[in-house]
This record gives C-alpha cells, sequence and structure tokens, in this order.
C-alpha cells in the first residue's frame, strides 16, 4: 500500500500552534500558564499523579505468577499427524510439517482424533490416550 492510497484519515494534519487567537490554539499553545508543562522537553512518566500516590502503587499486589518459571509445551493432536509424510514422529518432524511452531522446545501429544498409519513416536510428551491408540495402530512410543 503506497502513502497516496491510504483512506482518508488515516494521516492527520499536524495541529499548528502559536498562529493567532482565531484557531484556539494561539498564545500559550494549549500549555495552559507556567509550571513544568509549558516548558519545552517536559514529559511525564507513566502514571505519574502529580505527587499523589500513584494508582499502581495503592493497589496491593496480590498472588504469585509463574509465567516466568514455567516452560512451554506445544500441543499436537492425533488426528494431525496424518498430514506427516514419514511415520517416524519427532520435534523436528512436527517442526517441518508446520504444525509447531520453529522455535518449540517441547512437545505433547494429544489423543484427539483418529490414526491409521503406524508411527514411531519420539516426543517429550504423550497422554494416555494417545499412547493407546498409537499402540493400537501397530505404533510405538519410545521416550524421547
Amino acid at each position: 500500500m503506497k502513502e497516496s492510497n491510504l483512506p482518508s484519515g488515516a494521516n492527520r494534519s499536524k495541529r499548528r500552534l502559536g498562529r493567532g487567537e482565531g484557531n484556539g490554539h494561539g498564545k500559550t499553545c494549549c500549555r495552559g500558564h507556567k509550571g513544568a508543562g509549558a516548558r519545552s522537553g517536559y514529559s511525564l512518566r507513566a502514571g505519574f499523579e502529580g505527587g499523589q500516590m500513584p494508582l499502581y502503587r495503592k493497589l496491593p499486589q496480590r498472588g504469585f505468577s509463574r509465567s516466568r518459571f514455567q516452560t512451554d509445551i506445544a500441543v499436537v493432536n492425533l488426528g494431525k499427524l496424518e498430514k506427516l509424510l514419514s511415520d517416524k514422529v519427532s520435534l523436528e518432524s512436527l517442526k517441518e510439517a508446520g504444525l509447531i511452531r520453529s522455535n518449540a522446545k517441547f512437545v505433547k501429544l494429544l489423543g484427539s482424533g483418529e490414526i491409521t498409519k503406524p508411527f514411531v513416536v519420539e516426543v517429550d510428551y504423550v497422554s494416555a490416550s494417545a499412547e493407546k491408540k498409537i499402540e493400537a495402530a501397530g505404533g510405538s512410543v519410545k521416550p524421547s
């Protein structure tokens, strides 16, 4: 998309300050009288309330977040394995087939769906129902 094809209103013209009282942006140029906000180069940090105790410091911090410590596990359903070209299911083969993201480090295979081919599965985690279905189809599950 080029700038000439942008919808109207996408690029608004800059507010022209200090060009007389007629446009409503003259004299103090919307900055009020005196004070830090009237000076050039002034900016507030996020959450500043003029010296009053900020809201984010008033509210109690509750609970504990595990997100810093937990490992993200990519999930693949059994029915999706039919898309694989080979009968070997591993972290690399799932990445190549596009079933999981390229930055995934761990995989769990879940039992949703049906399979017809015997697969040799070498992934980090396999649910009990998925393991039963793989072995019923003639495949095997090996711990990676």
